[in-house]
């Protein structure tokens, strides 16, 4: 009787080591596991190969753990039964039950959450042979699973979407940290995880704002336009603004008028500016910033599908995507935003969404439109007349300014009764 109570014991111990080794290896940190192995640490390398393969180890598991489980129950069962006869049966399960659970599953399983990657490169090698001397019973369990899942209707599951396990972790790690300012880091994590949704008509500079040079105007007009320009790159056209001849730098120029070459005519200005790399606006910021790397370029521009000029593209913007604005020197400040006392704000009409998400944390969707005011029209379905209000997507929406067909002010105020969405 002795030997069979040691025996339960350590049936039970080993029922605390199949539960504690499964909560730790699901819940051991990935990024941890990954740098440990990246390391050269051969048990964090065992721990990825094992979480691999989920289906193998937790059958593995669970059945480890329900033979030795079910066998200290049977031993237990008998030994009540030689003490306390028929009545052994009520005692057993009783006794059995509390071990079970104490120390069997919430003591190992507690501290396997506290200490989940310590305990999961100790437990990996142990558990890896197991895995394999289970295999040959495990796999057998999985086919007549999958067979009944199939009887019942329900295949195998979607794999993870691992880009949005990434953005909901972002999200937790920011609302678990209370000390500092991690907007700007957040930001950044969602900026890079964005460049792949995101097209490089959404932040480009619109073709309104681009300041462009007509090759057929006098030479010493264009050379104070160069001179006087807070931007490096500046497409020429001839006669057209939309027949784009090509991008002259500030640099060329200036070396030219240093070496006492200063262009005297259009084709002399040619010559010294390079050639235009046109790229359609349904590039991807991700393709886009792929493209700058392989050709060595800063500057591109955008057309449409029937190569109409839009606007230009520069490596800045797209590093501004994931940064945040850039600033330096030669830079113009443009106010477009500005919060009132009273809780509004009031942006002009070409401002971006993506902006004021970044800087506000707000989540206006921006697939349809890339301004306000493009949200603003796309919404209404019109052109709104000055001191409409409107309320869609969370937001008071007051046009303030249009110009014709423009709209080029808007207050917007954060609203919290969300029953109306007034689109009329």
């Amino acid at each position: 009787m002795t030997i069979t109570i040691v025996v339960i014991f350590f049936l039970l111990m080993l029922s605390a080591f199949f539960s504690g080794s499964e909560t730790a290896l699901t819940a051991a940190s990935r990024p941890v596991m990954h740098h440990k192995e990246q390391d050269g640490d051969h048990r964090a390398a065992t721990v990825n190969r094992l979480r691999q393969y989920q289906e193998r180890l937790l059958g593995a598991i669970l059945l480890g753990n329900n033979m030795v489980n079910i066998l200290a129950s049977a031993l237990a069962t008998s030994v009540m039964i030689e003490l306390f006869g028929e009545n052994g049966v009520v005692y057993a399960t009783i006794a059995m039950t509390a071990l079970v659970l104490v120390f069997s599953e919430i003591l190992p399983k507690t501290y396997a959450l506290q200490h989940a990657d310590t305990m999961a490169l100790r437990v990996a090698r142990p558990m890896s042979i197991l895995v394999v001397v289970f295999a040959p019973i495990t796999q057998s369990i999985q086919v007549i699973v999958q067979a009944t899942l199939r009887l019942f209707g329900s295949g195998e599951g979607p794999g993870m979407d691992s880009e949005r396990e990434l953005r909901g972790a972002i999200e937790l790690h920011a609302d678990d940290v209370v000390v500092g300012d991690h907007h700007a880091e957040r930001t950044m994590l969602h900026g890079v995880l964005d460049l792949e949704d995101v097209g490089v008509w959404e932040i480009m500079v619109h073709r309104r704002k681009v300041q462009m040079i007509d090759i057929t105007r006098p030479m010493d007009e264009i050379l104070d336009t160069v001179l006087a320009s807070p931007h490096t790159r500046i497409p020429i056209y001839e006669e057209d603004p939309d027949n784009i001849v090509g991008v002259l730098h500030a640099r060329e120029v200036l070396k030219a008028v240093v070496r006492g070459a200063k262009p005297a005519t259009a084709k002399e200005v040619r010559e010294l500016s390079s050639e235009a790399w046109f790229i359609p606006d349904s590039t991807t910021l991700a393709d886009q910033l792929k493209a700058f790397k392989e050709r060595h370029e800063h500057f591109a521009i955008v057309v449409d599908e029937y190569g109409a000029f839009e606007g230009v593209v520069s490596l800045e913007d797209i590093l501004e995507e994931i940064v945040g604005d850039i600033a330096d020197e030669t830079d113009v400040e443009v106010i477009g935003v500005q919060p009132q006392t009273d809780g509004s704000v009031i942006v002009r009409g070409d401002v971006t969404i993506r902006d004021l998400n970044r800087r506000f944390a707000w989540r206006l969707p921006d697939e349809e439109a890339a301004t306000v005011a493009g949200l603003l029209l796309y919404e209404t379905r019109r052109i709104p007349d000055v001191g409409q209000q409107f309320r869609f997507h969370g937001f008071e929406f007051e046009v303030l300014r249009r110009i014709r067909n423009q709209v080029t002010r808007i207050r917007m105020r954060e609203v919290t009764d969300l029953t109306t969405d007034d689109r009329e």
